[in-house]
């Protein structure tokens, strides 16, 4: 199930240059540093591979908990569901896999992956084997940790897999697979898609129609500015930029205006934690106006 929550929740995915520079050395202390800026969630990095043990793992969720952050886990980048050479594509169930293992020690309810590439296939080829990549997958853990879900993450480059709508579809394939929408990558991918609180409106509302309206409330995403392209992203960037957006006060103003929930993990670059604590700021200062 969904992590329940009447109010959206920020945190960092991973930890921010000020972790370690206030002198934390280790992701055990992720929770409770978290915790004490007044956020509440928390998305472990596992991008470039697993390697902590479902020990260490477990005991980093023991911490969550006892800190009450909600906690997801971002599966590796390397993730390939729509991958040309069968060999490897077929190797993502195996991550995936061993993500939603660890993901059950986080006490995470939801793993992050990424969709594929289109870049050396027709975009109908590439969502073609996303979908038999997809469909191995939820048979080969069908029944197992049933509370975490698989989230599809829309992507910031033209040549990805990664379009709303394209998430969308892949979703369709089971209710366990729900959007992750990051809100930086489709602004990147689409020169600049997001000016007002109706353009991120319509976002939840492409979901609510596709996957039911709680999956569209508590939506779990990303957020941060992102410079782009022609080809879309190109880099992570801070709040501090004021050159490429999105803006996120308007996200704010579509949160108080329609009463939702969403969990927004930050991926600004270096400062995910700060970046978090100033949209949820923001979106109490748009609660109280």
């Amino acid at each position: 199930m969904p992590y329940s929550s009447p109010s959206p929740l920020f945190g960092p995915g991973g930890n921010s240059e000020s972790f370690y520079a206030e002198g934390c050395k280790s992701t055990l202390q992720a929770p409770g540093w978290v915790a004490r800026r007044g956020l509440g969630a928390y998305e472990y990095q596992a991008g470039n591979g697993l390697t902590a043990s479902l020990s260490t793992l477990a005991k980093i969720g023991d911490k969550a908990r006892e800190h009450s952050i909600a906690m997801s886990l971002h599966a590796p980048y390397y993730i390939s569901l729509s991958g040309i050479e069968e060999e490897k594509r077929l190797k993502s169930i195996d991550y995936i896999t061993r993500s939603l293992e660890a993901a059950e020690a986080l006490g995470a309810d939801i793993i992050v992956v990424h969709t594929g590439s289109a870049a050396k296939i027709t975009r109908e080829e590439a969502m073609h084997l996303a979908a038999d990549t997809l469909s191995r997958t939820l048979e080969a853990v069908d029944g197992r940790w049933p509370a975490v879900r698989i989230g599809l993450e829309t992507m910031g480059k033209i040549n990805q897999l990664g379009t709303l709508e394209e998430v969308l579809t892949l979703t369709q394939l089971s209710p366990r697979l729900v959007p992750v929408v990051d809100f930086g990558h489709l602004n990147a991918r689409e020169q600049g898609r997001f000016h007002t609180a109706d353009d991120y409106r319509a976002v939840f509302d492409a979901i609510a129609a596709a996957k039911g309206d709680q999956i569209a409330r508590t939506l779990h995403c990303h957020f941060s500015k992102i410079e782009y392209t022609a080809a879309g992203e190109k880099k992570h960037l801070t709040f501090a930029d004021e050159t490429y957006g999105p803006d996120f006060a308007p996200l704010a103003e579509a949160i108080v205006r329609d009463s939702l929930a969403p969990r927004i993990i930050c991926e600004s670059a270096g400062t995910m934690a700060e970046d978090a604590l100033a949209m949820q700021t923001m979106v109490k200062a748009a609660r109280a106006s």
